[in-house]
């Protein structure tokens, strides 16, 4: 979790939305993705996809089953689907997402009928993650 809060931090540097993802295989790290969405002005570009992004490509192949992925807040649904379609058994994340998380908090995509279920636990560097998220809409709030 420290790798992928170290990247939510560098998202906040780079005025983007403070979020931090890492892919981890049997202890190693394997890919580690921060968000870019206002640099590289694309909307898929939240950190789990590319840290996804990037573990498949590193492993050769679109199925991430020995992995975990640590993240520094719930997934929105989007990246809640594409933890799911690249079938990671278990993530842990900080935060809780009361507004679009989509592991419980407003909706469970992880967990669904007839689909690949993902474990996950949330609440791991919590605070670290929200005094993130509160520096970020300070600055947008002193920017306008």
């Amino acid at each position: 979790m420290a790798i992928a809060l170290k990247e939510a931090e560098k998202a906040l540097n780079e005025k983007e939305v403070p979020v931090g993802a890492v892919v981890v295989r049997k202890g190693e790290l394997i890919s580690k993705a921060h968000n870019t969405r206002e640099k590289s002005k694309n909307a898929l570009h939240h950190a789990e996809v590319l840290a996804i992004n990037e573990a498949c490509k590193k492993l050769g192949g679109w199925r991430l089953w020995e992995c975990e992925m640590y993240i520094t807040m719930e997934p929105c649904p989007m990246c809640a689907g594409a933890i799911v379609n690249s079938r990671i058994p278990k993530i842990y994340f900080g935060a809780y997402d009361d507004k679009y998380g989509a592991c419980g908090s407003t909706v469970n995509l992880l967990n669904m009928e007839n689909n690949f279920k993902v474990r996950y636990e949330g609440g791991f560097e919590k605070e670290k993650s929200l005094e993130l998220f509160e520096s970020f809409f300070k600055y947008l709030r002193e920017k306008h």
